[in-house]
């Protein structure tokens, strides 16, 4: 009887001791796996990076639609676009072109220029 208990009692540690290193082995697993928490949070905070970029692009894109209905429907906004970007004029008027500021200049050289 005293050596069934010795068995028993043997089987039952290993037993317990087998149940806690599996216990052990799922919980890592939940938590550092394949499709663990740590993986569930990372695509959390890319998922709302990615929907704020969303939401910008969206507001841009609605702007940019704003801006071609008025090219498109508009005269004066036509003219004005003419008159920034291709430097049109009406007869007898005349453009005058300043060189860049030379603040900016160096800002530029300073932001190209390597050591």
């Amino acid at each position: 009887m005293r050596l069934y208990r010795q068995i028993h009692g043997g089987w039952r540690k290993i037993a317990t001791g087998a149940a806690a290193v599996l216990a052990l082995a799922m919980a890592y697993h939940v938590i550092f796996g394949q499709n663990g928490l740590t993986v569930y949070q990372q695509k959390r905070q890319e998922t709302q990076m990615l929907a704020k970029q969303l939401q910008t692009l969206q507001h841009e894109n609605e702007m940019m639609k704003g801006h071609v209905d008025r090219l498109q429907n508009d005269p004066n906004a036509i003219e004005h676009q003419a008159r920034e970007e291709l430097h049109y004029t009406r007869p007898g008027e005349v453009i005058y072109t300043l060189p860049p500021d030379p603040a900016s200049k160096d800002a530029a050289n300073q932001n190209t220029a390597k050591p």
